[in-house]
């Protein structure tokens, strides 16, 4: 067997750590193999009681294999997500990372019962209070327009104005009821599969909870309480221009709209002690430098000269060339499903509908380097400055500029000039820049205005810290890609810059592009062997 493929392997007895448990004591709560029993029961300062691992889990509902139709599935395949039977780990899912079905019944139901609780305590309510608040919104809306009377001429222009804002309202409500209905439904479904324990329903259930999570922002629109005579015109002109601003459930939603508050997380899950490889992709690079995912399914790579599409099976799904044939500085995936990517020496940002190549971005004078999609679907690009002595982040709504980010509140710059740069916007809506340069990764708030630097473990300063691409997941946790040397690892970091934790078991060689799916396994490309790792490293 590759050494891998045994490192992979996460079912196993307490005591030898190598056989497949076929036992459990219900005192110790350890899971054992026939051969490690003897020896368990051996400790006689403690009563065990020893029970066959089926007789644990009770009369569960195996489901039948596909293939081979007689044959109950024992096995789950990680790779292909499909439980198997025993013909199948020998023939067509030889070599995939396999677990007992009895040891995933109990890890998906955990993630049920997880998703279950996310939707009735966080996501749920949310929704209600969102729309909750929004007849209260159209009333002031409404209000006001009665106040306008005293603007003589300049009444239909504003009241027109007020009625374009209600009509968006409108349509907001309607989305939401009509979200807060797929989310009960989801609720039900939820229950009535735990409440089965069928583990065929409980192998084919997929979480929407990360679709539901992005969600309008909870508004709270505040409209100056303007007396019938007292209309401060400057005044409503700010207001309007704010409320005009509100464009809900589009893809031009203004950034500034956007608060701390205005998207929900799921509730803090624990790291694994033993983050596990799930899943291996050959891409068939020489050079592979970036990973994104298009979806829990499929995931988009760069490196040499092109950009290829790869589903869980490693199976090539599509291959897109570039305009110039150059490989792309790095990509990223809008939430409609289009990819984005950089050619840093066309100083273009280019994005790909239906197999056509469109440039969205053309700049002067500024190479774009990194990219990465924001939660308004817009666009934060890193940029070197011909000369290669500046820098700067630049937020794009479509093809219109929205922000710049250069420096600090003491006029210095933000970030090294030259090097590789990547960045990635937090769940908290802040910016994350990776500086290979200056051995460190920028943070800055959505305004801009720098919260840390982080540069390293405090724990192994003897080792330098080399950052390459970045990522972030439903935690706000950064996770850092860093193959300078021998270092191998991934960085990961709290919402705050502390240290967590390594992902340094995997026996990683060239971490170089890093991104996390809905579920937050975290994908890593490996710029050493061409390969693409999917790990869970939370349990």
């Amino acid at each position: 067997m590759d050494p891998e493929d045994s490192a992979q392997e996460v079912v196993c007895c307490i005591l030898c750590q190598d056989s497949v448990p076929l036992m459990y004591c219900e005192v110790c709560d350890i899971h054992l193999c026939k051969d490690c029993v003897g020896k368990h029961l051996l400790d006689v300062y403690k009563f065990h009681n020893v029970i066959p691992l089926k007789q644990y889990w009770g009369e569960l509902n195996y489901p039948k294999c596909r293939r081979h139709h007689t044959k109950e599935c024992d096995h789950y395949c990680q790779q292909c997500d499909i439980p198997i039977c025993t013909r199948c780990i020998s023939r067509k899912h030889l070599g995939h990372n396999k677990v007992d079905i009895l040891f995933f019944f109990k890890s998906k139901t955990k993630t049920l019962q997880s998703d279950l609780c996310e939707l009735e305590k966080s996501i749920y309510p949310k929704y209600q209070e969102i729309a909750s608040s929004i007849p209260v919104q159209k009333a002031d809306l409404n209000e006001l327009s009665k106040k306008l009377t005293s603007l003589n001429k300049r009444e239909d222009v504003w009241n027109k104005e007020i009625q374009t804002i209600i009509k968006n309202l409108n349509k907001m409500e309607n989305e939401i009821a009509h979200t807060v209905s797929e989310i009960r439904h989801s609720i039900a479904e939820l229950k009535k599969i735990l409440v089965s324990e069928d583990i065929r329903l409980i192998s084919e259930y997929k979480s929407r909870n990360a679709e539901f999570r992005k969600m309008p922002p909870n508004l709270r629109v505040s409209l100056t309480n303007f007396g019938p005579r007292e209309i401060n015109i400057d005044q409503l002109i700010e207001e309007f221009d704010s409320l005009s601003a509100l464009y809900f459930k589009t893809k031009e939603q203004d950034y500034s709209m956007l608060t701390k508050g205005a998207e929900s997380f799921p509730p803090d899950r624990s790291l694994m002690d033993v983050p596990q490889v799930i899943t291996v992709i050959n891409t068939g690079y020489k050079y592979l430098h970036g990973v994104i995912c298009l979806n829990d399914e499929n995931v988009w790579t760069h490196g040499d000269d092109s950009i290829k599409l790869f589903n869980l099976q490693g199976e090539l799904v599509q291959s897109i060339h570039t305009k110039t044939g150059k490989e792309p500085r790095d990509i990223a995936v809008t939430k409609s499903g289009d990819l984005v990517y950089t050619e840093y020496h066309e100083r273009t940002v280019n994005v790909v509908k239906n197999t056509q190549v469109e440039t969205l971005i053309s700049v002067r004078h500024w190479k774009p380097h990194g990219v990465c999609i924001t939660s308004s679907d817009g666009l934060l690009v890193f940029m070197d400055s011909d000369d290669d002595k500046q820098t700067r982040v630049v937020r794009y709504s479509g093809s219109k500029k929205k922000q710049r980010i250069q420096y600090n509140d003491k006029g210095q710059p933000l970030y090294s000039s030259g090097g590789i740069k990547y960045i990635t916007e937090n769940k908290n809506l802040d910016i994350c820049v990776s500086d290979w340069k200056a051995d460190a990764v920028v943070v800055v708030n959505q305004a801009g205005e720098h919260r840390f630097t982080y540069t390293g473990s405090p724990s192994t300063t003897d080792v330098f810290f080399r950052p390459y691409n970045i990522t972030t997941d439903s935690q706000s946790r950064i996770l850092v890609a860093d193959c300078y040397l021998h270092n191998n690892r991934i960085h990961i970091l709290d919402t705050d810059g502390q240290f967590l934790r390594y992902i340094d078991n995997c026996q990683l060689l060239g971490p170089w592009g890093v991104c996390v799916d809905t579920r937050d396994n975290v994908f890593v490309a490996e710029n050493d062997t061409d390969r693409v790792k999917k790990i869970q490293y939370y349990m």
